[in-house]
């Protein structure tokens, strides 16, 4: 496959205490002041949307440029020496006056990650950042998670306007994918359903996850949820026809193109919209209007082997989607594809350990892969 493809946005460092599986999965009783919590050998990688999605996709074939920013610290050698490892480092930006962004990763078994992070040199990422020639080359311009990159956000969303212009300008197809916000950081105070409005119109491939997107454009929606989960997963009880697909819709009236709603162990929810707004993407990464118009499903989750960590399983999910759509697939196997490497990642601890190639999916599928009902 030759139609390069840029991965640009959030990337960090990953810090992941290994829990035993015998520990207690309330929260609340688990993290008391003063606790001593007995954890296993820490797990370290890359983390954010730069490395899981920039590397899987090229772990599954597909030629990518992975943009982000780092800091000349510690963390940031370690960032760039595992791209190295990957050959992924050329295009990395390395800021002496920052630090570069870390996360602890809370994966105790039975529950949700719980995230502590600091943004570092994510918040100075701009447009002006992305060189021109790169944009000309490319098939594809994916952006993650702008809502924890402080100049993303900030004054409605401006910088990542100008981002997702200056990519569609270059006639390259973009994809936009979201995180998670603390809804007491600044993040949380921005005004997101302006900021979407803004720039969906530019955004051929919308990929959040559904708690993200609620938060983003339904409050009062999501606090019910909260509520109905009374702090289970909130993904699992969720109804798809009162409470994703309302979501679904209010993003293609704002403009995006393609829509895939992450929801977490139960699958993804897609919908696509007319062959005549799917014209606009280009031509460039190659997606016929004529098959891919006017979709609409749900793609139910694989039953993964076993369940280590969802660390990176919506990225690489993604990554396969995409990669899958720039080799050709059509819709129903890019997100089959999707579906099965997000069941891969859950094995390991990290987002990259667990990949298994197309074919080896492919084959998997075929031979009658279970899934969650």
């Amino acid at each position: 496959m030759n139609k390069k493809a840029i991965i640009a946005g959030h990337i960090c460092v990953d810090i992941t205490p290994v829990f035993p599986n015998n520990t207690k999965n309330d929260i609340r009783e688990l993290l008391q002041p003063g606790k001593l919590i007995h954890v296993g050998k820490a797990d370290v990688h890359t983390g954010g949307a730069v490395a899981n999605t920039g590397l899987a996709m090229k772990f599954l074939g597909a030629d990518t440029m992975l943009m982000g920013k780092v800091g000349d610290d510690a963390f940031g050698h370690m960032v760039l020496d595992i791209l190295k490892e990957h050959g992924a480092a050329e295009h990395m930006l390395i800021s002496p006056e920052l630090s570069t962004s870390y996360s602890v990763v809370l994966a105790v078994p039975g529950i949700d990650r719980i995230f502590l992070h600091n943004p570092g040199a994510n918040d100075s990422f701009r447009s002006e950042d992305i060189p021109e020639k790169m944009l000309e080359e490319a098939a594809l311009f994916h952006f993650g998670y702008p809502p924890i990159m402080r100049s993303m956000y900030e004054n409605d969303g401006e910088e990542l306007l100008k981002i997702m212009m200056r990519a569609k300008k270059a006639g390259t197809a973009t994809s936009l994918d979201m995180a998670a916000i603390d809804p007491d950081s600044d993040a949380g105070h921005a005004d997101w359903e302006k900021i979407l409005a803004r720039v969906l119109p530019y955004v051929d491939f919308f990929v959040p996850s559904a708690e993200e997107l609620c938060f983003m454009l339904d409050r009062e929606r999501y606090l019910s949820w909260q509520a109905r989960a009374e702090g289970r997963d909130m993904m699992e009880t969720l109804d798809i026809e009162k409470d994703i697909k309302p979501l679904a819709d209010r993003c293609l009236d704002l403009g995006a193109k393609i829509i895939v709603i992450k929801c977490g162990k139960p699958g993804m929810y897609y919908r696509t919209a007319g062959k005549e707004d799917l014209a606009g993407i280009g031509s460039k990464a190659g997606l016929n209007p004529l098959v891919w118009s006017d979709q609409e499903g749900f793609e139910k989750s694989y039953i993964p082997e076993k369940v280590l960590s969802g660390t990176g399983a919506g990225d690489t999910s993604i990554a396969a989607f995409l990669t899958a759509m720039l080799e050709g697939c059509p819709p129903k196997e890019c997100l089959q594809l999707s579906a099965a490497t997000g069941a891969c990642c859950v094995t390991s601890y990290d987002a990259l350990s667990g990949l298994k190639s197309f074919d080896f999916l492919r084959n998997k599928i075929r031979q009658g892969w279970k899934k969650n009902e």
